[in-house]
């Protein structure tokens, strides 16, 4: 049982004072995509970003988290042997963590970047055309699997793959599917 209570629709907003998030940080991106479906399924609130340049360990996710929740979350990773390196508050401007997914119209096309990896999308048809960034090995792999499919018929990257690449362009064909449908 949870001891905080969820933040709920009709509740006020954070000052931007307050330290209300923190930052898990670790040092495999693996590490990372396991919290994360952990913290998840456990119902917590939390998202995957890219910590600040001071924060980077080669590993450039990390997971936030409401702060509230914080003898928690670290209670229970150590439970599951996923302890964290370091364990930070959000405290000021320089401590934001970087925007993880960015996203770009161009008019017929829309493209999203999670990471470094890019997927872009003609809006009409909502088929794949352009699949590109990374350095992992089986981003030609995963490129040849999508392009000129439909978001619908192409395969999940997180299910064909196990890279961090992957896992990025998992999370950018999610918020395409939000964004346009699938």
């Amino acid at each position: 049982m949870k001891w905080f209570t969820k933040k709920k629709k009709n509740d006020k907003p954070f000052k931007k004072d307050e330290v209300t998030r923190g930052l898990l940080v670790f040092a495999h991106p693996t590490t990372v995509i396991s919290v994360e479906e952990l913290l998840r399924d456990e119902g917590y609130e939390i998202r995957v970003v890219s910590p600040p340049p001071e924060y980077r360990t080669g590993c450039d996710l990390s997971v936030e988290f409401p702060l509230e929740a914080e003898a928690a979350i670290t209670e229970l990773l150590h439970s599951v042997n996923m302890v964290p390196l370091d364990v930070v508050p959000i405290t000021g401007k320089g401590m934001e963590p970087l925007q993880f997914i960015r996203t770009k119209d161009y008019g017929d096309y829309l493209m999203v970047r999670a990471a470094n990896m890019k997927i872009t999308v003609d809006k009409r048809t909502r088929e794949i055309v352009n699949i590109s960034g990374g350095g992992c090995p089986d981003v030609p792999y995963l490129a040849t699997a999508m392009i000129g499919k439909r978001l619908r018929d192409a395969p999940e990257p997180a299910e064909i793959a196990f890279s961090l690449c992957a896992y990025s362009l998992n999370t950018a064909k999610e918020e395409l599917v939000k964004m346009i449908g699938d």
